[in-house]
């Protein structure tokens, strides 16, 4: 690629008269440049290494950046990161790729439930990796979960269709019973606020082409129930009326404690949360500092659904290892 196009894309300046004219290929580690590449970095000591490795072009933005070799090609941007995928969406446009931004949860049961990954690229939340991803892949299809990398990769980025097929049959708290693909599937260890995200997501596998099995379903990291005896060890829910679910998000304790209400009143159900953390609904939430304050509380507090937000769950005595996944 020659310069003149390098700057027409990342909307750069040329700071020098070099007598490079064009490049091999980009990178954003310095370890990686070869002769006659172009090296994004404002970092001196990881720019002087990658002249050292044979850069042909830098691209900077710091002003302070000291120029050591005028034969070079020095372009000066507004925002490094910005004139990166500026360059990364010219590559996107040859490769005629496809790209599309998921939930967390969307992109748990992608990761849960394809049966072979090597027809799809998981995008970093990196900007660097993600600009190594996407340039060295051969890759058609890309997905990720970060919104704001994924809108400077592409401003319209696609997300999943909210119209698809299936719906539930009957469910409780922690198992759910529903109809996709033409089949139904009894008892899942699946959420029942979380069937709408993996219906999207058979819907994606269906038109992608990409093998998928939707017996793999298992409880996620977002929302894992572990029922517990009083010594705080997990056993199974028919000898325990005490259940801790581990959490990583607010929104799944607000929706299950607003499906207890809805089926059982009588059920009591506590919320664990580090200090100063807001869950609409609770004016104030145990609050915990560390893993034996958890444990204290579960042990002196009465209750049957403790929901524990942004906690190891190493904090029970003992847990079933396949819910260590995703």
């Amino acid at each position: 690629m020659k310069i003149e196009d390098i700057l027409n894309l990342t909307e750069g300046t040329l700071s020098n008269i070099p007598k490079v004219q064009a490049i091999e290929s980009a990178t954003v580690y310095y370890s990686k440049v070869e002769h006659g590449d172009l090296f994004f970095s404002s970092n001196q000591e990881e720019i002087d290494q990658a002249i050292a490795n044979g850069a042909y072009a830098i691209v900077y933005d710091d002003d302070s950046i000291v120029r050591k070799d005028e034969e070079i090609a020095w372009i000066k941007v507004s925002d490094i990161q910005l004139a990166a995928f500026k360059l990364i969406r010219y590559v996107i446009i040859k490769k005629e790729a496809k790209f599309f931004l998921l939930s967390e949860h969307e992109l748990t049961f992608l990761k849960m439930i394809l049966l072979h990954k090597g027809n799809i690229s998981f995008i970093a939340n990196d900007w660097r990796k993600a600009f190594e991803q996407i340039l060295n892949s051969d890759s058609g299809l890309f997905v990720g979960a970060d919104k704001e990398l994924m809108q400077l990769i592409k401003p319209d980025i696609k997300k999943l269709d909210r119209e698809v097929e299936g719906y539930p049959i009957s469910d409780t708290l922690f198992k759910s019973t529903f109809k996709v693909d033409g089949y139904v599937y009894q008892e899942k260890e699946l959420i029942p606020f979380h069937l709408e995200y993996l219906l999207r997501v058979v819907h994606f596998c269906k038109t992608q082409d990409l093998p998928f099995s939707v017996d793999r379903i298992k409880y996620t990291k977002h929302f894992i129930p572990v029922f517990i005896d009083g010594e705080l060890k997990s056993t199974k829910p028919s000898k325990s009326d005490k259940v801790a679910i581990f959490t990583d998000n607010i929104k799944d304790i607000v929706e299950a404690r607003e499906y207890i209400k809805r089926s059982n009143m009588w059920v009591k159900g506590i919320v664990l949360t580090p200090p100063k953390t807001k869950v609409p609904g609770i004016d104030r939430p145990h609050w915990f500092e560390d893993e034996a304050e958890v444990r204290e509380l579960l042990k002196n507090t009465l209750f049957n659904y403790a929901f524990i937000y942004n906690a190891d769950k190493s904090i029970l005595n003992t847990i079933k290892e396949e819910y260590s996944l995703f």
